[in-house]
């Protein structure tokens, strides 16, 4: 991935990244208030040998002490040294918890031990390292004298007493609470790229660039009243989804400007994703500009564009096809857009048999002759093979991509579903594209912009 990639995971997943630096900061504080707070005394020794005017001696000393002293800060710990201050303080506490509380430290090519205890009481702090200095100054006596003499090689002694701090030095709030955040980024970065590279879904341009060559004919932004109202005769005329229906309607007169009849096949890749509904309404629309227009229900096997319509599905295309009925009295007119329309008639055995046959090819081509504008609503082109064989009859296809649900990869079949019988994908159609955020542009300057997707499931 390239840098671009990641700047654009970053503007696409921002929300999930900035929760998680919430959360984790927002634990790290909980975190922190609920621990117990802990205060610091320092006391610092000093340890030396006996007082000599040779300088080569001096030398030798003092290297000789600097190496006794990393001996001493591990005795600090040691559970002998915490139960000999346990004896002289009276604290109550077993050694090796004393112990866990007390460190030592000495500063390089220094002579100086310097003793931390901690405990959740400044004044028990204070008494810890006052006593663990003097019990230190006794046990370097008691090691540092050879038997039989009476002074040591090397004694401790306190240069300075145990210091008393009422300032907590644990937990430290803007150290955990930054470690928290710092957690969160990564964790909020890792799982946006994760969530990325996993979820194929095609919710952007860009995932339709990347597989399919041809253009976002139009974008229909979700409205939560389309299921209510589906119809673009059912809501205002200067509604957002109105007009994105008017913008699919141009950008689709300049497909083929040559041709003066058009065939279009209007399909999806998968079921729900609002093809039946994107064709009835985009016929609407092309009627309602004075556009000679007849919407065929092609989809023989679940139809629904005659319930969107209110019209009657009882007599159309098959009927047509096996000769029962003439075409001009199976098409029926919307009243409200003055819509040419041709239902399914009764669902056959076998729908790709018939889609696919010299009659059909017959039908369409008198459709042609009559109308400027032939739509064809057909069923999926991955479940089945019927769309892709209507197409094979028509002048191109325009696929519903519906935003979230379709992914890249059905898409993509769908492209060469279609390419395998020489049918032609003329664009594709944004279906329920969110109203907020990333715009999805037309050219000119022209885009419509939208937002997440958590409607009701669109019609078929």
């Amino acid at each position: 991935m390239e840098i671009a990639d990641y700047l654009r995971i970053l503007r696409r997943r921002w929300i999930s990244i900035v929760a998680c630096v919430v959360v984790l900061g927002a634990l790290a504080l909980a975190y922190t208030l609920a621990q117990t707070k802990m205060y610091a005394s320092n006391t610092t020794l000093f340890i030396s040998t006996g007082a000599t005017n040779d300088s080569s001696v001096q030398f030798q000393s003092g290297q000789y002490t600097q190496d006794r002293v990393q001996s001493y800060v591990q005795l600090v710990s040691s559970r002998d040294l915490a139960s000999k201050v346990i004896q002289a303080s009276g604290l109550d506490m077993t050694p090796t918890e004393l112990a866990g509380q007390v460190s030592a430290t000495t500063a390089a090519n220094t002579v100086n031990l310097t003793i931390t205890a901690t405990d959740a009481d400044p004044h028990v702090a204070q008494k810890i390292a006052q006593a663990y200095a003097e019990q230190m100054v006794d046990m370097v006596r008691q090691l540092e004298t050879p038997p039989g003499a009476s002074q040591p090689t090397i004694k401790a002694t306190v240069i300075d007493n145990a210091s008393y701090s009422d300032a907590a030095v644990s937990p430290s709030l803007p150290r955990n609470v930054g470690l928290g955040i710092v957690l969160g980024l990564l964790i909020g970065v890792g799982q946006a790229v994760l969530r990325e590279t996993l979820d194929t879904r095609i919710t952007s341009t860009d995932d339709l660039a990347q597989i399919i060559d041809k253009p976002l004919l139009g974008a229909i932004g979700f409205d939560p009243s389309a299921k209510d109202k589906p119809l673009l005769t059912d809501i205002e005329l200067h509604s957002p989804r109105a007009e994105a229906f008017r913008v699919l309607r141009t950008n689709l007169q300049f497909v083929d400007v040559d041709r003066e009849q058009k065939v279009y096949v209007v399909s999806s890749s998968v079921p729900s994703e609002g093809k039946t509904t994107t064709a009835v309404n985009l016929a609407i629309s092309l009627a309602q500009a004075g556009v000679r227009t007849v919407l065929i229900e092609g989809d023989l096997r679940r139809p629904r564009a005659a319930l969107r319509l209110g019209l009657d599905g009882a007599v159309g295309v098959t009927n047509v096809l096996v000769g029962k009925v003439k075409l001009e009295d199976a098409i029926q007119i919307h009243d409200d857009s003055k819509l040419a329309f041709l239902a399914s008639g009764p669902i056959p055995p076998n729908p790709a048999e018939l889609l696919q046959s010299k009659a059909m090819a017959d039908l369409l081509g008198t459709l042609r002759d009559q109308y400027d504008v032939v739509l064809i609503d057909a069923p999926p082109l991955l479940p089945v093979t019927d769309a892709a064989l209507i197409a094979s009859h028509a002048d191109g296809a325009l696929v519903v991509v519906r935003h979230g649900k379709a992914t890249r990869d059905q898409v993509k079949l769908s492209g060469e579903r279609l390419a395998q019988v020489d049918a032609r994908l003329v664009g594709v159609v944004m279906n329920m594209a969110p109203t907020k955020g990333r715009s999805y542009g037309y050219g000119y300057g022209y885009g419509y912009g939208y937002a997440p997707d958590n409607s009701a499931s669109p019609s078929a």
